[in-house]
């Protein structure tokens, strides 16, 4: 059996200690990489032959996914957008984070994930208060896309563009795209797009933050998070179809 016959086989993505595996071998990365684009739901957008509203409405996160994301960042902005008060904004948007959090952990239905955005929210929300600045509620989020941002540029300067090694592991090609000029060429450029998608937020949102233009701040945030997300998102769809033959799609 040949390396490519075992990337092939059913699961072999979910075992991580299987033999010839190396911590921080680039192909170990992929297998994680695409099992979180897995719990995300992108494995059936790059799987499916025909995309629909539904699917890309569970790729990112289904409506209450949507709502967990949209709607405390929402609460903030237009509460403090009227009463120009930072603790009202604040208290609105946490208050709301810690009811979703609550519903899940109630429903058991993904409370790690809802944990996780509470921290989220909680610290953003601590900081501004430690500062007095209501800018500086969104100060986490920038260093969040720069991290990503700088993980992808690496990636591709390194010559194994992230985004090529969720697709790989989650078409089951592993990292045999990387021998394929087409395929390669492709997910740099899905690369480069992610990239610039985290480098868009912030050379938008930081000029604002500095001139203290929170309402700005807060409604290029909303704009650029959800609605540019899922752009991108289709978009890598579209390119992910055109290079993997229908037969390979169906297959999986």
């Amino acid at each position: 059996m040949t390396d490519s016959d075992r990337d092939r086989e059913p699961g072999a993505e979910q075992r991580p200690d299987a033999a010839g595996q190396r911590e921080g071998d680039p192909g170990e990365f992929g297998r994680q990489l695409a099992a979180a684009a897995e719990r995300a739901g992108l494995g059936g957008l790059a799987r499916d032959e025909a995309l629909t509203g539904r699917d890309l409405l569970g790729a990112l996160g289904g409506i209450r996914g949507l709502a967990e994301a949209i709607l405390p960042g929402l609460v903030f902005l237009v509460v403090y957008t009227i009463t120009k008060q930072l603790v009202p904004a604040l208290v609105g948007s946490l208050g709301l984070a810690v009811v979703f959090t609550i519903v899940r952990l109630v429903r058991r239905s993904g409370p790690s994930q809802a944990i996780a955005g509470l921290i989220g929210v909680g610290a953003s929300a601590a900081l501004a208060l430690w500062t007095g600045r209501a800018e500086d509620n969104y100060v986490l989020g920038f260093y969040t896309n720069a991290g990503y941002g700088l993980a992808l540029l690496i990636s591709l300067l390194v010559g194994w563009p992230l985004i090529g090694l969720i697709v790989g592991f989650l078409m089951g090609d592993g990292t045999a795209w990387r021998t394929e000029r087409r395929k390669l060429r492709a997910m740099q450029l899905l690369t480069i797009v992610w990239f610039g998608l985290f480098a868009a937020r912030l050379i938008v949102q930081v000029p604002f933050y500095f001139a203290g233009n929170v309402e700005a701040l807060g409604a290029t945030r909303l704009l650029m998070g959800v609605p540019l997300y899922a752009l991108v998102l289709v978009f890598s769809w579209l390119v992910v179809r055109a290079v993997y033959p229908s037969s390979a799609r169906s297959s999986e």
